[in-house]
């Protein structure tokens, strides 16, 4: 992996009771040696693996501001992670849903873009067996699931200040949203939308057979041909250019897909990042709720899969035989 370290500092909060969440802060950073870069390097693949929202800093942003200062040398590295830090247990402090966990900043360079990468991890326990085969106790720091994490790109920050796209950050899941206080702290707000972009990009993709009366499976095959593009990009970590795309499939009727986007207003961005859940529509249908979980292939509707919009009824012709033979098996059970 091409990670460069520049520098990381680790501050502790630590949750006395539900009042009281105190701050524990280094004099000094962390040495960078194989430890630490094998730590970043691992920050930085599991980051780069989830699903990720966009944003910029507020006009009033305080952290931003900070940042600045340490960029133009006006305060160091450890004094700003130092006074974020204490930024980020006052923010914390304010809700009932607040742990205490280890704070790091990292900044660090990967392919030529440089990155501050914030994070709040927690510290778990495990069991060790040592050579003499005696237990003792291991904490570890949880980074597989992490989930307070934001990062800055100061590349893209500092050359494109208009941006929408500098910041990115993890949704969280508990009570109001752990990104919420997150972005509080940041003073930050969501700026590209990915989900929509994809959202539009399907959207323009159906349009665009439609006006060129394709028939059903030369429509299939195109929405293909998309997924297959867009699934590259995303397995190879890099974004959807509409540009690339629309050089990947065929033309129909006059326009080609570029051509068809800019003339018909979807407001695409030239690129924009993958997003899987969006994508998977592409190719198949799948949905939950009320107890019933379906998903079958797109190429099925119409074949062994009919929908009665009339009556809201799917009809399955060919189940799956795992399925099958779990409801004999319950049939012959006696319940019905």
């Amino acid at each position: 992996m091409s990670l460069d370290l520049d520098q990381i500092v680790l501050h502790q909060l630590i949750k006395r009771d539900e009042q009281t969440l105190d701050v524990v802060l280094r004099d000094s950073p962390l040495t960078n040696n194989q430890a630490t870069e094998e730590m970043v390097a691992e920050l930085h693949r599991v980051y780069s693996g989830k699903s990720k929202a966009f944003g910029l800093f507020n006009a009033e942003s305080q952290f931003a501001d900070a940042l600045k200062g340490c960029r133009k040398g006006e305060a160091s590295f450890l004094d700003f992670t130092r006074n974020s830090t204490e930024m980020l247990r006052n923010e914390l402090a304010k809700y009932p849903f607040a742990e205490g966990g280890i704070v790091v900043f990292c900044q660090y360079r990967y392919l030529a873009v440089e990155y501050l990468l914030v994070a709040v991890l927690t510290s778990c326990s495990s069991m060790l067996v040592n050579e003499q085969l005696d237990i003792s106790t291991t904490h570890y720091l949880d980074i597989d699931r992490a989930d307070i994490v934001a990062r800055i790109d100061l590349t893209e920050w500092e050359t494109n200040p208009e941006s929408v796209r500098y910041l990115t950050f993890l949704r969280g899941r508990v009570g109001r949203k752990v990104s919420d206080f997150f972005m509080d702290f940041l003073a930050a707000s969501e700026g590209l939308d990915a989900k929509a972009q994809n959202r539009g990009l399907l959207q323009a993709v159906d349009d665009y057979c439609a006006e060129g009366q394709l028939n059903k499976n030369e429509r299939q095959s195109y929405r293909q041909q998309v997924y297959t593009y867009c699934n590259g990009q995303l397995q190879s970590g890099e974004e959807i250019a509409i540009d690339e795309l629309a050089k990947e499939l065929p033309t129909v009727g006059e326009k080609d897909f570029r051509q068809f986007t800019n003339d018909n207003g979807y407001e695409l961005e030239e690129h924009f990042p993958a997003d899987r859940s969006t994508l998977r529509q592409l190719t198949k249908f799948s949905g939950s709720g009320g107890g019933i979980t379906l998903g079958f292939d797109a190429l099925l509707l119409g074949e062994r899969v009919f929908w009665d919009p009339a009556t809201d009824t799917l009809t399955i012709k060919g189940l799956p035989p795992n399925l099958r033979d779990q409801l004999q098996r319950r049939l012959s059970g006696g319940d019905n």
